[in-house]
């Protein structure tokens, strides 16, 4: 979705105190300046790193003069160099913040700013406890200071191997009071590792590999988790690799940190990182030697956000990036690139005039970006500048966009279809005569209506009732982002009813099932709500659940996008997302769901019909399968799956169920099963038989119900195939067979005879068949008569 931005200047630095000396400034020296501005928005900190003459120095410039001493450093080449320019804020008081210079030696000065009084030092720190130790990168985090160390080896001539992992990251605590400043102890996160850059986000530190560090150490990212003092191992290509709680000293080794993922890491190829940059969002940004702009989270998936267009980057070219909420600003060669994080869309590319030009935080307007440049601060602004501007030209890209989709998904050809090639084409008339429609209804509220083409009249009055739901569900909308925080649960449990019937009534595909998994995922009892008013789910009098839902919606609910057509990205088809809700908010009508659904599965497809829902996997095996991945499992969860197989009617299922009575041993509820389904068919019939007659055989506790077991008897079992089953499974006695038994459980001839004796006492089935013969007054019938 494309919006226009305005550049407009806000700085002529007049507002600044020394304006002219700080244009002066930006414009010397060959090398890009490192600006920051500071937390209040107040002042402005500029590192010029040039080569001498001038000599490298720090700047910081103050807005609206408010007078008082100023803050100039500078040093001479053979004096350490400048590694950090850190604002820090204070706990203590509120809005309170101090500046940190770090050395490269260690030395931290803290300059702290007073109104009318100027720039004050604080105190000079010593960060590193060696004096031969290095800081070659820090950053901080929260009141803490975490840096790459270089610590040198006291041999001159030792093995190159070994120098290579001569670096350590450490951190120490940082607090500032109205007294002073106090250092905590140091702490080494890692130790004999190779250089890094540190960068940190505001729950976590990442480590990235420096330029010049080993093919080896150079394929993966560190993150390291303070709060739970874990380092982590990620590479942007394979993920992530392998996670440690670093619990003493002893496995902070970073060889020993590697040790279980050696093997993984070689097979891979080295980074390749042209610029990194921590997003607002706590992910880190990087960019490729080729442009492309990558998002690593700090769990370490990483996600692709953008490709640049200028190619192949060198190394000296400097590329900026700041985030602005979900909004991606990205300078490259003079040229802004303003991309949503969260698609990956370009929003704006404008080319800019300025030569040099530095993206600051705005602290004043939150849609708007500001640049420094040589003559000024400029504010480039994502909204639009009149207020009465509307939203139709958006609407209208969204429409060829949607067709673009729709197209390139039925095409045979190969080649990229585009909105510029759809709306040039001849053949493509629907999305043109769609903006039409949508212009034509969207205006007529507020300004006359336009002229329509007669071809599109008959469309637009098939359409109005759409375009009036439509019209209806982006009033809603509106009322969301605005109403009150007690009414927001009730508009959004309309906004998710009108969601998810709208889903229902256009096409299945994978877009809208994923679409309906995140409605499902993000208001749960809402979408519940939703699917019972869709379907029309409630209790009859007589206790049964009856649905009024469309056969139409049914092929929704039922068909749609199986598991083997969403893949496996966490997207489950529409039944199961169904199920899940039953099973959260109302179980005990899951078994019923599952019986009515079986019923529409009959009406709309053929049987066994590859199309409907039976032809792949059963409605209640894929019921179970929701059932099987809750996280606990209770009572009531087995009682739902005798349940969910019971209400299938299918001979497995119900033998299944049967079995799994039987295991627990609750001989009424067999019985009452067995005297159910026995009716179904003779097949299903003769199994329940056998296998009540098997445990009868073992055990006596079905003795109770041999009343209602016998007359289950089928009509095609005779009393050798009873004596054949019980025979097979009598228990086995560990003791000499003798007249009288002492166990109570043994099966005597009593308690068969019943059985037998209905068998024998049976009419055979020959007889029956024959019995209207054999019952005749004369036998043989008469002759008839012979015809003259």
């Amino acid at each position: 979705m494309k919006r226009a931005g305005i550049l407009r200047q806000v700085s002529d630095f007049s507002d600044f105190s020394r304006g002219h000396r700080l244009q002066e400034l930006l414009c010397q020296g060959e090398e890009p300046s490192h600006v920051q501005p500071s937390p209040d928005g107040q002042h402005l900190l500029v590192l010029k790193r040039s080569r001498p003459p001038p000599l490298p120095r720090v700047v910081a410039f103050q807005r609206h003069g408010i007078g008082g001493a100023d803050l100039e450093r500078n040093w001479q080449p053979p004096q350490p160099a400048l590694v950090g320019l850190l604002f820090l804020q204070s706990p203590v008081t509120l809005g309170s913040w101090a500046l940190a210079l770090v050395w490269e030696h260690g030395r931290t000065e803290v300059w702290h700013f007073v109104v009318a009084v100027g720039w004050q030092l604080l105190q000079t720190l010593e960060l590193c406890q060696g004096a031969r130790a290095r800081i070659v990168s820090v950053c901080s985090q929260g009141a803490s200071l975490v840096w790459c160390e270089e610590r040198p080896p006291l041999d001159a001539h030792s093995d190159m191997s070994k120098c290579a992992f001569r670096y350590c990251i450490c951190t120490r605590a940082l607090e500032m009071g109205e007294q002073g400043v106090w250092l905590g102890a140091v702490k080494i996160v890692l130790h004999n590792s190779p250089e890094y850059q540190v960068l940190a986000s505001p729950q976590h530190i990442f480590l990235v590999p420096a330029t010049g560090s080993f093919a080896t150490t150079s394929k993966f990212l560190l993150i390291w988790h303070p709060e739970k003092a874990k380092l982590t191992i990620t590479a942007p290509s394979a993920g992530f690799i392998h996670s440690k709680v670093l619990r003493s000293s002893n496995e902070s080794d970073f060889r020993k940190l590697l040790l279980g993922s050696v093997g993984l890491l070689s097979d891979l190829a080295p980074l390749d990182i042209h610029t990194s940059a921590v997003s607002n969002s706590g992910g880190l940004l990087l960019v490729s030697t080729q442009g492309t702009v990558n998002m690593v989270e700090p769990d370490g998936t990483q996600r692709h956000i953008f490709d640049l267009e200028e190619g192949p980057l060198d190394r000296g070219s400097l590329v900026q990036l700041k985030t602005f909420g979900s909004i991606l600003a990205c300078v490259l060669a003079g040229v802004l690139y303003l991309i949503d994080q969260s698609s990956g869309r370009l929003i704006e590319k404008k080319i800019l005039s300025m030569k040099e030009v530095h993206v600051l935080e705005s602290s004043e307007e939150e849609d708007s970006i500001q640049l420094l440049t040589q003559t000024g601060i400029y504010s480039f602004s994502f909204s639009k500048p009149e207020d009465n501007s509307r939203s139709e030209p958006c609407l209208m890209e969204m429409v060829f966009e949607e067709a673009c989709r729709y197209y390139q998904r039925r095409s045979l050809s190969s080649s990229k279809l585009t909105v510029e090639k759809l709306k040039k084409g001849g053949a493509f008339q629907a999305p043109v005569a769609l903006t039409a429609i949508l212009q034509h209804s969207l205006h007529q509220k507020q300004k006359p209506a336009r002229g329509l083409q007669d071809t599109y009249t008959k469309l637009l009055s098939t359409m109005s009732l759409e375009l009036q739901s439509y019209m209806s569900l982006e009033l809603l909308k509106t009322c969301v982002v605005c109403a009150p925080e007690s009414e927001v649960e009730s508009y959004c449990e309309e906004l998710v009813e009108q969601e998810v019937s709208r889903v229902l009534r256009s096409d299945m595909d994978k877009d809208n099932l994923a679409y309906l998994n995140s409605v499902f995922a993000s208001f749960p009892k809402a979408a519940w709500k939703a699917t019972r008013s869709c379907l029309q789910l409630q209790q009859n009098r007589d206790g049964l659940l009856v649905a009024r839902a469309t056969p139409e919606v049914w092929k929704k609910v039922l068909g749609g996008p199986q598991q083997e057509d969403v893949g496996q990205n966490g997207v489950v088809p529409l039944f199961e997302l169904i199920c899940a809700s039953f099973l959260k908010f109302k179980p005990k009508w899951l078994p019923s769901f599952v019986e009515l659904t079986q019923q529409y599965v009959s009406v709309s497809w053929a049987y066994s019909s590859k199309e409907g829902p039976e032809g792949r996997v059963p409605l209640y095996k894929r019921a179970l399968g929701v059932l099987a991945r809750k996280n606990k499992r209770s009572e009531a969860d087995k009682e739902m799956e005798l349940e969910l197989l019971l209400c299938s009617k299918r001979p497995k299922a119900v033998l299944q169920a049967l079995h799994l009575l039987i295991c627990l041993k609750q001989w009424q509820r067999v019985v009452e099963v067995a005297e159910k389904f026995c009716k179904l068919s003779p097949l299903l019939n003769k199994e329940i038989f056998t296998t009540l007659l098997a445990e009868f055989a073992q055990h006596r506790e079905l003795d109770p119900y041999l009343d209602t077991l016998w007359p289950l008897c089928p009509a095609d079992l005779t009393a050798s195939d009873i004596l054949t089953v019980v025979l097979q499974h009598l228990p086995c006695s560990q003791e000499d067979p003798v007249p009288f038994s002492r166990e109570r459980n043994q099966l005597t001839v009593g308690l068969l005879k019943p059985l037998l004796q209905r068998v024998v006492q049976r009419p055979c089935v020959q007889d029956e068949m024959y019995s209207d013969a054999l019952q005749s007054p004369t036998f043989p019938p008469p002759t008839p008569p012979r015809e003259h």
